[in-house]
């Protein structure tokens, strides 16, 4: 199991001595497309570590709408949160395509980041990321554009989980458009316009399921991040 991107993610930041040791806690899970990984109000009773695969945390509105709150892949750690605040999860947890998780328990999972001062340095940085990307999302949702947004999304992304190609940066991206615009707080509209105002000006280039990140220089410009 290896992390992608420069150790962004919780995996990614523990050594290969932590990584054994935190696989020797847990077991291997295979979710397929569309399997709810867990879901929200249950007692949170473990954590995921995600091998392979791309999930989806959601949560259901009171007249049934979906809102998705993240995106998550390869080596990130989802569901660690409820656990340690509410003891019920707080959002649903569903796998966009076929989803390989190391499954933890809660109290495992605890005592090991007590023994492995380096692993709660990764945890505490996943956490804060987690908490940083919740905040931005709400800044943005009042301060930019549905394009920005999306910009600042898929360079997000790239940054974590995309693959570094001579074209560009390629994400394997398994959300419809419509799940990406509710990720912005966006109208699908908005979306499916901009990815299309942007391949006609070689920013980005798309077939189903996957983004090539080709100008990144221009969409951090529409992101508002040029002094990155």
């Amino acid at each position: 199991m290896h992390a992608t991107g420069p150790g962004a993610n919780f995996w990614g930041r523990l050594n290969e001595a932590e990584q054994t040791a935190l696989q020797a806690l847990g077991r291997i899970s295979v979710f397929r497309p569309g399997d709810t990984m867990c879901t929200q109000g249950e007692p949170a009773t473990h954590v995921f570590v995600l091998v392979n695969g791309w999930v989806k945390i959601f949560s259901v509105t009171s007249d049934g709408h979906e809102i998705v709150l993240a995106l998550r892949g390869r080596g990130d750690i989802v569901g660690e949160l409820a656990g340690e605040f509410t003891g019920y999860r707080t959002a649903t947890v569903k796998a966009i395509d076929l989803v390989r998780s190391l499954i933890i328990g809660h109290e495992s999972f605890m005592s090991y980041l007590d023994s492995n001062p380096g692993a709660s340095r990764a945890y505490r940085h996943a956490v804060t990321q987690s908490w940083n990307d919740a905040a931005a999302i709400l800044r943005s949702r009042w301060a930019a554009s549905g394009a920005q947004r999306l910009a600042a999304v898929l360079l997000d992304l790239g940054y974590r989980h995309g693959t570094a190609t001579e074209s560009g940066i390629g994400i394997a991206l398994p959300l419809s458009q419509e799940e990406i615009a509710s990720l912005i707080g966006a109208s699908r509209a908005t979306v499916t316009r901009a990815l299309r105002d942007w391949r006609r000006r070689g920013l980005v280039r798309t077939r189903q399921r996957h983004i090539m990140l080709i100008d990144i220089a221009g969409l951090r410009r529409i992101a508002g991040q040029e002094a990155r």
